[in-house]
């Protein structure tokens, strides 16, 4: 009896320790992979997902460490660390959830709703200061940003700023979050959000990628046409020899039911 009782609880761990999962990484994916976990462990009552931010860079990190299952990104992985996965002696998977437009944001109050991508990049590289320069009131540009380890930090810099580095002494924020506390209460503030995170707490800026020809405001709608430009993919990655542990998660991430979380937070369905 004591050795089935034994050999039961052996089945019994090894089958949680395959249901338990753990997502880290992307801040602008963290309110969707946390409400994918939640509820697919109401439909999975025996599963375990623990989902935390950090920054994409930060999730990769530990997907090459062996600290997380799946690394949540706002952007694509760098050669150089699929290289340290493949030189372990893993292979790489890479799945697309959603597509996100990146929204530029600023306080309530300021008068400006359209910004070219010229100014922008002018706004962030420090050329431009203050926001009479781009038709506002006379008051100094806070630009913010997040942190050099955040996808988004790479994706702004390399679609806004055509990889042109950002001001010195730039205000850089831990998290997506602090950047629209920030924003919301600092008048002259500027910073750059996943869809998701905007709020009527700040503004979103009209945005133009044609000289000032056409100005768009962000929106899951213009995203899917076509019309809004700053849209970007994001991830999820993990290693092959997880397959079996992480896909079922995934694949529901992937299904009607979950794509239908996606729009409904504020993302595009893929």
């Amino acid at each position: 009896m004591k050795q089935l009782f034994f050999i039961a609880a052996i089945v019994l761990a090894s089958f949680a320790s395959v249901q338990a999962q753990r997502i880290k990484g992307s801040d602008t994916c963290l309110p969707l992979s946390q409400k994918e976990a939640e509820d697919y462990m109401n439909a999975h009552p025996s599963a375990s997902i623990t989902v935390t931010g950090g920054g994409s860079g930060v999730g990769i990190s530990a997907l090459i460490e062996g600290t997380t299952d799946i690394a949540q990104s706002s952007r694509k992985i760098k050669f150089d660390e699929k290289k340290k996965i493949q030189d372990a002696g893993n292979k790489l998977v890479e799945v697309v959830v959603a597509y996100d437009a990146l929204a530029v944001i600023v306080c309530p109050e300021n008068k400006v709703t359209n910004l070219t991508r010229e100014q922008l990049e002018g706004i962030f590289t420090g050329k431009i200061k203050n926001w009479k320069e781009v038709g506002g009131a006379d008051l100094k540009i806070v630009p913010y940003s997040r942190e050099t380890s955040s996808g988004t930090y790479e994706f702004f810099k390399e679609s806004v700023l055509k990889n042109k580095n950002y001001m010195s002494g730039i205000m850089s924020m831990p998290a997506t979050g602090a950047i629209v506390q920030s924003v919301s209460q600092t008048k002259g503030a500027i910073g750059y959000v996943g869809l998701a995170y905007v709020s009527k707490d700040v503004k979103a800026i009209h945005v133009s990628y044609d000289a000032g020809k056409t100005f768009t405001a962000p929106s899951v709608e213009g995203a899917k046409n076509k019309t809004y430009p700053i849209v970007r993919e994001l991830f999820y990655y993990y290693v092959a020899k997880n397959e079996k542990q992480v896909r079922p998660f995934i694949d529901y991430v992937l299904s009607p039911a979950g794509q239908k979380t996606v729009g409904e937070i504020g993302f595009i369905t893929i």
